[in-house]
């Protein structure tokens, strides 16, 4: 009886809403997370292109240290491959790294370390890690580098989020997706920012800002720290009693979720991957004399869900109020075939492509549009169901599996972008669109009696 009345001491309260309707943990959270995204989309928007236009011409690709075993590596696996397909894969093995690793990095968040520890330590080697990609010696090492600081940063952030709202809160979803809005501003202000110094600056000094970027996120995390969510008690009980039910039955559910965002990340991630050659190759970027920088259109990712992040809550909220707010699952559903739907603009590309054989610029902008009204339909909510359902000591543990959905999307495209060499673009984006357009709508057909088997989001506990 002892026991069970210190359980219940130790359930944390809900919190007071100190800004727009949430904790002020939240806006803490999601702003290092925005600092985060900066350093990951200032990667995703200069890393193919910088490859593949400077550092695999011989005489520059011969002073990376570690790359002759590297590219003998690719060629043990893959053959023989072009300079493009070698630096989409080389995308795809980073990529990989980084959404693998917070499964990693949520374990030690979980088991080793504080989730705060993890994160600080996280945010000083991707800080190292961008500078440095300042050198050419020190390229693969870099990557190395974030990829181990991503895991820890985004294996302890996310996580945190859970615990500042009460079980059965469905500010969470809300939450999420205001999480969601940090992510995208960074990923709006990173191609922007880093692209216009590498074009006037060189590539390694647009690598070198998201640097400090990522110092700047760490300040802010660690300024915030006193409205953060205590860290969860290390007992010997409750790092190792064995499952309840309800928890065993909890992670069931989240298994029979996971290949669905697999197949929602595998489309997205082609956005990442091989849409800035297609927008390199067969887009009209001229605009009253001015080349448009291909990085520039990747911000778009950014700034289209300030549109979309905001509808989409006064949507679902208006919904709440007559009682037919679609739950969770449906709304990944609904997302997913969305955002198929968006990338099958792109494959309409010589439907409206001009005298030169390019696309108008309106078109990759309307994907953007379309598709982030989708990706905010499903990212946020499957970030919710995945730490709303796991159990507090495997809080970190279980996102990082999530994670790793993101990760098995990744090693799929790495193959993809070697297939955009030998097949047109249309088939190319419509194939893209299928991944997530078949995942929606199987899961719109199961979302139903799925919804009804899963059990309810886990209590919070708290600890000193």
């Amino acid at each position: 009886m002892e026991l069970v009345n210190d359980m219940h001491a130790n359930v944390v309260a809900p919190r007071p809403a100190n800004w727009f309707g949430h904790p002020r943990g939240l806006w803490v959270l999601s702003g290092t997370e925005l600092w985060d995204r900066i350093s990951w989309h200032g990667m995703v928007s200069m890393l193919v292109l910088y490859m593949t236009g400077d550092l695999l011409h011989p005489d520059r690709i011969a002073h990376v240290a570690g790359w002759r075993a590297y590219h003998a590596g690719l060629a043990a696996v893959f053959g023989t491959m072009s300079d493009t397909a070698i630096a989409t894969q080389t995308f795809s093995l980073y990529f990989a790294g980084i959404t693998f690793l917070p499964l990693i990095g949520g374990w030690v968040g979980d088991r080793v370390i504080t989730r705060r520890s993890a994160v600080t330590l996280g945010a000083l080697v991707m800080t190292l890690g961008h500078f440095l990609m300042a050198f050419d010696a020190t390229f693969l090492v870099a990557l190395v580098a974030l990829m181990i600081g991503a895991g820890l940063v985004r294996g302890n952030l996310a996580p945190q989020i859970r615990a500042l709202y009460a079980s059965g809160d469905r500010r969470l979803g809300e939450a999420f997706q205001v999480y969601s809005l940090a992510v995208c501003v960074g990923a709006f202000i990173a191609p922007l920012v880093c692209g216009t110094i590498a074009k006037y600056y060189g590539w390694h000094a647009g690598f070198g800002v998201a640097g400090f970027g990522m110092l700047a996120g760490l300040v802010w995390y660690l300024a915030g720290s006193h409205v953060l969510p205590p860290q969860p008690p290390r007992t010997a009980r409750s790092m190792h009693a064995a499952l309840t039910p309800r928890e065993v039955r909890n992670l069931a559910a989240l298994a029979l979720i996971w290949p669905f965002s697999v197949a929602f990340w595998t489309s997205q991630a082609q956005v990442w991957n091989v849409y800035n050659l297609w927008v390199r190759d067969h887009v009209a970027l001229t605009v009253d004399g001015f080349v448009v920088p291909v990085p520039w259109l990747q911000s778009l990712d950014g700034l289209a869900p300030a549109v979309a992040i905001p509808l989409t809550i006064a949507v679902f909220r208006a919904l709440a109020r007559y009682g037919i707010e679609p739950d969770s699952l449906h709304k990944l559903a609904i997302g997913s075939l969305i955002f198929a739907g968006g990338m099958l603009l792109l494959a309409a590309g010589p439907l409206v492509a001009g005298p030169d054989g390019r696309a108008p610029l309106w078109l990759p902008i309307a994907f953007h549009v379309v598709s982030n009204i989708g990706a905010m339909c499903f990212v946020p909510f499957a970030g919710a169901l995945f730490t709303g359902h796991a159990p507090e000591r495997l809080r970190g543990t279980v996102f990082g599996i999530y994670s790793l959905s993101v990760c098995v999307a990744s090693l799929i495209t790495g193959p993809m972008g070697g297939w955009y060499d030998h097949v047109s673009p249309s088939l190319y984006w419509a194939v893209a669109a299928g991944y997530a357009g078949v995942g929606g709508i199987v899961l719109l057909l199961i979302a139903t009696p799925l919804g009804r088997w899963m059990g309810p989001d886990e209590e919070i506990r708290s600890g000193p």
